[in-house]
């Protein structure tokens, strides 16, 4: 089944030589947005702003998540490291000032404003979520909740255009499919051997490892070799396997709930990514 590509839309706004070249940029909100692109063009209500309200959602995501990968310092002197740093920040401003761009444009008054205050939410969860890990005082499942809810946030102002949605609400669509791309997300982390300070895994080795372990995460003196120990000795990876496994399962029966077979179809491919990874994984057991 082929269907419209917001990915492939959005990609005028977001590929730039100049950027590209000199600074890692995060990946696009793909699944996110074609799942809000996929329900607001099945309204006749939203129809004719679907593919501009995914778009530019798209560039508001990728101007948060290009300013989340600038580093908290700046203490690496190296021209090509500075400019990096530069060219991350600028980027973030530019996307976030051509989703502004785009809106206003089409007129689009009342959806700025509910843009701007999801914007000043998801800064506000974000700021909580740090506060929270400063602390020590979050548990994995804590971690697990707040990300999938930073990550909701901005499409959440599109709720009331789809206040039509049943059997499955919006938010419900939404928090499934999020809650699996988080994770997938994580098990990516894991197969790049990431560093996992910032990450599901982290917060879950320290609720299960020893108290030399957890001493050890907490001053920073596990390194990539002993992090990589950990996550193969307490079976990580199964576990975040397991998860996307039980949520994808939960989805798949709010999918089955939908009477059209041609929207069941569309939001099956769009968790295709889901499908892989556990196809992938099943498919390692037996060899």
């Amino acid at each position: 089944m082929n269907t419209y590509s917001i990915a492939d839309a959005t990609k005028p706004y977001t590929e730039y030589d100049m950027i590209r070249d000199h600074t890692e940029l995060p990946e696009l909100p793909n699944i996110r947005s074609q799942l809000l692109y996929t329900f607001l063009h099945k309204s006749p209500a939203s129809a004719q702003q679907s593919e501009l309200y995914a778009i530019v959602v798209s560039l508001a995501q990728m101007g948060l998540d290009t300013h989340d990968l600038v580093a908290e310092t700046n203490d690496r002197k190296e021209k090509k490291e500075a400019r990096a740093r530069q060219l991350k920040v600028l980027a973030g401003d530019y996307f976030s000032s051509r989703f502004y761009e785009l809106l206003a444009k089409a007129g689009q008054v009342e959806m700025t404003r509910q843009m701007a205050a999801s914007i000043c939410e998801v800064n506000r969860l974000k700021m909580n979520l740090y506060t929270r890990m400063k602390s020590w005082k979050m548990t994995a499942d804590e971690y697990m909740q707040q990300a999938v809810s930073i990550r909701m946030q901005l499409y959440l102002a599109f709720s009331r255009a789809l206040e039509w949605m049943k059997p499955s609400s919006w938010h419900d669509m939404l928090h499934g499919f999020t809650r699996c791309e988080v994770l997938l997300d994580e098990l990516r982390r894991i197969e790049r051997g990431d560093d996992l300070r910032s990450g599901w895994a982290f917060w879950h080795l320290l609720q299960v490892g020893s108290k030399e372990e957890r001493k050890q995460l907490q001053q920073g003196g596990a390194d990539t070799g002993k992090q990589r120990t950990l996550l193969h000795k307490y079976n990580v990876k199964a576990t975040l396997l397991q998860m996307l496994d039980s949520q994808f399962e939960l989805l798949s029966d709010k999918i089955r709930g939908f009477d059209s077979e041609k929207l069941a179809g569309e939001l099956y491919q769009i968790g295709e990514p889901f499908v892989r990874a556990l196809t992938a994984s099943r498919a390692l057991k037996e060899v």
